[in-house]
């Protein structure tokens, strides 16, 4: 198994070197203070009675817990043909993968937009790495094959059955 090891976080990452401390940490005269990652963010993807069949796949791609509570359950159905659709819906992997998911509503306006966002998956195994892609291509239309590219151990790119773009690589700076 190859594993990269994962780069700490400092203020200069995170702020881009001295410019970006914060004033404390310059007057303290440290440019590499480690910080406490206490926010993330998780990629909401919208679709319109999808949303159930793209958690399941995501699910069976990633594993670990998925979590769909429909428009019915929260008691909220405006439209009686749309009470079983995900008001809210999530998957949540050991390995720190995860991703919500929604339908909208018929009386909400939707369109998905043209390549309005990529979903980055980034990983430190190589190999855990090209297993989910193997998973992700089922179905999929492969844009860039998974291999090494000039910035990166492995990289591909590529849109699943429901139209979401992945981007799948390894960070060059976490090469061991």
């Amino acid at each position: 198994m190859r594993r990269l090891s994962p780069k700490k976080r400092t203020e200069t990452d995170l702020n881009g070197g001295q410019a970006g401390l914060t004033a404390a940490a310059k007057a303290a005269g440290s440019r590499h203070e480690e910080i406490d990652m206490t926010v993330t963010n998780t990629t909401h993807l919208n679709f319109r009675g999808q949303a159930r069949e793209a958690l399941e796949f995501y699910h069976s791609v990633f594993g670990g817990s998925l979590t769909a509570i429909t428009f019915a359950q929260m008691g909220a159905a405006e439209d009686p043909a749309e009470a079983d659709q995900i008001m809210w819906g999530q998957v949540e992997a050991p390995n720190g993968f995860r991703i919500m998911a929604f339908d909208v509503p018929s009386a909400r306006a939707f369109d998905r937009g043209t390549e309005s966002f990529f979903e980055s998956l980034r990983g430190t195994d190589i190999e855990e790495i090209t297993a989910l892609w193997a998973r992700l291509a089922e179905g999929a239309s492969v844009r860039v094959p998974l291999a090494p590219a000039q910035w990166s151990p492995i990289y591909g790119m590529l849109t699943d059955r429901f139209g979401i773009t992945w981007v799948v690589d390894a960070a060059a700076d976490q090469a061991a």
